[in-house]
């Protein structure tokens, strides 16, 4: 009797996950129960499950190395995958509430880290809700760099307080982002992107970047070539509405 060939969840030729084994709903409800291990404060984060390499003990207190890039609802991880290279120095966590997702990314990385040796170690994944848990991974002042691309729009004006991108949520986002770290957001619904640039233009600890300032900044070209949705929007002729801002301390 012939036995049938099992279908493999990787790719022979890259060695990378298939997306197609990992497929979940666009989006999630972000104020429904989700059951998920959350540490009860910054500290109790363990580096080493995510960054073995750089951190081969739990708890190492006197490596001075701590997270510095936020993906907020990471999708695939493809922002990751491209920021990993561009800054090998800078540790950097994707935030994923749905855990099909959240296991996809942790295949990739794992798999990019065995066949490029010594690269993709400063990149990984968590599965939690950001809106409700985000000062329990970071202390104030502990981001340079958040990204919200392409988030839930949320349309109906009643689910408006489902937005990852709202008033009260930018006093958590200020408070984890040290002075002079940058949030990047975009979008490619025009109403979604008017309200997250309203909310940062009346937010007293955000300022827009520059023209000049975006022009030279090589992670803003990334956020519509390296992201799924981003490429689809992009193959489809779509417009996209960006919104970047840099924390600020506030006026006396």
């Amino acid at each position: 009797m012939i036995e049938k060939e099992t279908t493999s969840t990787f790719n022979k030729s890259t060695g990378l996950p298939r997306k197609r084994f990992y497929r979940a709903r666009a989006h999630s409800n972000p104020l429904s129960d989700s059951h998920f291990p959350v540490p009860l404060s910054p500290s109790q984060f363990d580096y080493s499950l995510h960054y073995p390499q750089l951190f081969p003990v739990p708890s190492d207190d006197d490596n001075p190395k701590r997270i510095q890039f936020a993906d907020i609802g990471c999708g695939f991880g493809g922002l990751l995958v491209a920021l990993s290279t561009l800054f090998p120095d800078k540790l950097m966590i994707g935030m994923e509430i749905r855990d099909k997702v959240t296991e996809y990314v942790k295949e990739r990385i794992s798999a990019l880290r065995t066949t490029n040796p010594g690269q993709y170690q400063n990149i990984s994944v968590v599965r939690t809700n950001s809106m409700k848990y985000i000062p329990n991974y970071f202390e104030k002042g502990h981001l340079t760099k958040m990204f919200f691309l392409f988030p839930d729009p949320h349309f109906k004006e009643k689910n408006h307080r489902r937005r990852v991108i709202s008033p009260h949520l930018l006093d958590e986002y200020a408070y984890t982002l040290a002075v002079g770290g940058i949030i990047y957001t975009i979008t490619d619904v025009e109403e979604l992107g008017e309200w997250m640039k309203g909310c940062l233009e009346n937010h007293p600890m955000f300022e827009a970047l520059t023209e000049e300032e975006l022009e030279n900044d090589p992670v803003v070209k990334l956020l519509i070539s390296a992201t799924e949705e981003g490429q689809k929007v992009a193959r489809n002729g779509g417009q996209t509405f960006q919104a970047v801002y840099r924390r600020i301390a506030p006026s006396l």
